[in-house]
């Protein structure tokens, strides 16, 4: 017995080690990054000679890469809200529906996740050429919003999932109607459910490059597209800083929404 606990053990350890150094090799990169956007040379040099924050000052009074931030922003915003809403009405139908081909049609809201994306961008970028919606803010929030809605329907599927509906039922039995129930009792019950939804749906919209691509235009592009274009033109440190503010901003909503699904003030 003493003996399978020295294993059990000595397993944990390795495992924790394991862990460790994928950890590490993940984090390593972005680490390198945010150093790099302090760096005082004028190109991406590691280790950085000295320390400034000249690059931050140039990002921040630079129209160009304001308005990216502002497109962006606006977009995710937008994807946000509509993606939200949407994934409520499909995780009512997914999860209280009782009709055939319930199963297939979640997977059929589950495929943007699992198709290549480069196919998905292509399709689109067909499709909207002919909608002439190429180039334009609807055509980039719905293009968005077909990768951001799986993950609304995710996150509110596993919150209705959770969610006793006994409570919803009580509610109409004492007077309430259907909607009223809902709107009541339901949605604060799956609120956390909701707030992540929006979130992830946000950063799917903010984070995307490859579908934006296609769909940018000199007018109308995106703060990941633009860090794209300007890394075939260029290597100044800038990028490195635009790069650090989009991880900021990404592990700042990551860590609301998980003090948010834990009950705690945000």
């Amino acid at each position: 017995m003493l003996l399978d606990f020295d294993r059990l053990g000595a397993l944990r350890a390795v495992l924790s080690g394991i862990a460790v150094l994928v950890g590490a090799f993940l984090l390593l990169p972005v680490i390198v990054i945010v150093l790099l956007s302090f760096g005082s040379s004028r190109y991406l040099q590691f280790p950085p000679p000295s320390w400034t924050l000249h690059w931050y000052t140039d990002l921040f009074n630079d129209p160009d890469w304001l308005a990216s931030f502002a497109t962006s922003a606006e977009i995710a915003i937008v994807v946000a809200i509509v993606a939200t809403l949407l994934g409520l009405m499909a995780s009512f139908g997914l999860t209280r529906g009782r009709f055939r081909g319930r199963e297939t049609l979640r997977a059929v809201f589950m495929t943007p996740m699992v198709m290549p994306v480069v196919v998905f961008a292509v399709a689109l970028y067909a499709l909207f050429l002919r909608l002439q919606l190429n180039g334009t803010f609807i055509g980039f929030v719905i293009a968005h919003l077909v990768i951001a809605l799986p993950f609304a329907i995710i996150s509110i599927c596993n919150a209705l999932e959770g969610f006793d509906k006994s409570i919803e039922d009580a509610a109409v039995l004492c007077g309430a109607s259907p909607l009223e129930a809902k709107l009541r009792v339901t949605l604060p019950a799956i609120k956390a459910g909701l707030f992540g939804a929006a979130i992830f749906s946000f950063l799917a919209s903010w984070d995307e490059v490859v579908v934006a691509i296609f769909m940018s235009s000199p007018d109308l592009q995106t703060l990941p597209v633009r860090i794209f274009s300007t890394l075939q033109q260029d290597l100044s440190p800038v990028i490195a800083a635009v790069s650090t503010v989009l991880v900021a901003l990404t592990v700042l909503l990551m860590v609301i929404a998980a003090f948010f699904r834990r009950g705690k003030p945000a």
